[in-house]
């Protein structure tokens, strides 16, 4: 049996799995990345195939990608986490249709993918120059507000008053502003509520650079997971959009079907006959 990895070493997780030739998902591991980038890496690894028992040496080809792909030495190529994070995400969603747009929100940047029929990159808009928008953001505002940031969404959720505006982009001065909302009185639910909307017209100013969205919209990332955040994007959008089971693994789960294609197939013909 041959397996294929796809790590995904972004700035704040490190997300792998592992796919079978059928392309089916065997594993997945997500955990922090830390300041040690390759050390927690390899150590990442090594759990996921001990805790699979899986041997190294049936895993036939490893894919990288994201934030540290080029750090990973022990892989066999690596590959821009966009070009991986649309292939996954295609495979993902193919129950619901072609994905036309991306939407990936990462620990320190948030991406819109512009996708044509056959699922390739068209166009996509990254905002990668300040923290507004993206989970450090997000991890951030939680702090200040003494709130765990997987508490977020249902904060959100559960709030009955108007989602209070908040004006400013910039991450220092949103801090300021939050800790002048709660001087003032206002609710931490509120405040949240209106964190979420200041990224979902982020996420809709960003998105106006690719052009039309499409029908089928993919929500991927760890920001993701946050039902409030979702729902303010699918608002300011006027469009559902999808969320997958697991949103942090879709790039590194592209990465791994690119891993089994590339190892699998040469010029269309299965290599082991």
């Amino acid at each position: 049996m041959h397996y294929f990895a796809g790590i995904d070493i972004g700035s704040t997780t490190i997300k792998i799995v592992l796919t079978d030739e059928k392309e089916l998902l065997v594993a997945d591991y997500v955990c922090p990345t830390g300041s040690h980038f390759h050390k927690h890496t390899v150590a990442a690894f090594n759990d996921v195939l001990e805790q699979n028992d899986i041997s190294k040496k049936n895993v036939s080809y490893i894919f990288s990608t994201g934030y540290g792909r080029k750090l990973f030495k022990e892989a066999d190529d690596s590959i821009s986490e966009i070009s991986a994070n649309a292939v996954g995400a295609g495979k993902i969603a193919a129950t619901v249709g072609k994905v036309s747009t991306i939407i990936n929100i990462g620990g320190q940047d948030l991406k819109i993918i512009s996708l044509d029929n056959d699922g390739h990159v068209k166009n996509f808009a990254m905002n990668d120059k300040c923290a507004a928008g993206t989970g450090r953001f997000l991890d951030m505002m939680a702090r200040n507000l003494e709130v765990d940031v997987d508490e977020l969404g249902n904060h959100h959720l559960n709030s009955t008053g108007v989602p209070l505006t908040i004006n400013s982009t910039c991450t220092v001065f949103a801090e300021s502003e939050i800790i002048g909302l709660l001087a003032g009185g206002s609710g931490k639910a509120e405040i949240i509520a209106g964190i979420h909307y200041s990224i979902a017209k982020r996420v809709a100013r960003l998105s106006k650079r690719v052009g039309s969205l499409g029908d089928v919209i993919f929500f991927d990332g760890g920001p993701a997971m946050n039902q409030g955040l979702v729902q303010a994007i699918e608002d300011e959008l006027m469009q559902k959009i999808v969320v997958p089971e697991k949103p942090q693994i879709t790039t590194a789960y592209g990465a791994a079907l690119i891993a089994r294609e590339t190892f699998l197939y040469e010029d269309g013909s299965y290599v082991d006959g």
